[in-house]
């Protein structure tokens, strides 16, 4: 019998854009994932102190919206329920045992790829996950690169359209009022509106991947 294989793409998602999806479904096309797990972060350890962020329960509201009637994609509230702070290796840890048996493919941008041996208890994670890195056209990293920061896992590379929108940027024009058409997924769109999201915030520091 076939291993279930399911893809981990986590995120602070404040808010989440189309970059995220098209990242999503081109892995689980090229990987023949299951499906592709959209984990939104509780509270984003990376970003604590940095700005405000989002509540989860707004953001994950979004993530929902924004995934309704895409097949295979699923928003998963994993780190929000459990609470505290989120590290992708008790993320990691939960799904293993909620899915015996199951591949798990660890889904991160080629800009972060590097940047892999700051996370907590890293080596739990490369033991447990298949690493795969999005690459955008132009920004290829191959397994082992760059400087042999990738030594050790398990990757695989997936391409996708170079799609450049920064969730910063996404805020900044919901604060001043701009169209955030096409960039965010009509239905989350609408939530921002609804909820009256990141209105009139002040808004500091900048993440590709926020």
């Amino acid at each position: 019998m076939r291993r279930p294989r399911i893809g981990i793409l986590g995120g602070t998602f404040d808010p989440v854009h189309v970059g995220h999806l098209v990242a999503a479904v081109n892995v689980r096309h090229e990987l023949s994932l299951d499906q592709v797990l959209l984990v939104v972060a509780n509270q984003p350890w990376q970003k604590v102190g940095s700005r405000p962020v989002t509540p989860a329960a707004d953001r994950l509201a979004l993530v929902r919206a924004a995934v309704a009637g895409c097949p295979g994609v699923e928003a998963s509230d994993i780190e929000i329920a459990r609470g505290g702070m989120s590290y992708t290796a008790d993320t990691v840890a939960e799904l293993s045992a909620a899915h015996p048996g199951a591949e798990l493919f660890l889904v991160v941008g080629a800009d972060v790829a590097h940047l892999l041996d700051t996370w907590e208890r890293v080596d739990e994670v490369r033991r447990a996950v298949t690493l795969v890195v999005v690459n955008r056209p132009g920004s290829r990293v191959a397994p082992g690169d760059p400087a042999g920061s990738l030594a050790g896992w398990r990757v695989q590379t997936s391409e996708i359209p170079a799609l450049e929108i920064s969730s910063t940027e996404l805020r900044e024009r919901a604060a001043q009022g701009r169209p955030l058409d096409f960039l965010i997924p009509p239905e989350a769109i609408r939530l921002i509106r609804e909820r009256n999201l990141y209105r009139g915030e002040e808004m500091t520091g900048s993440s590709s991947r926020a």
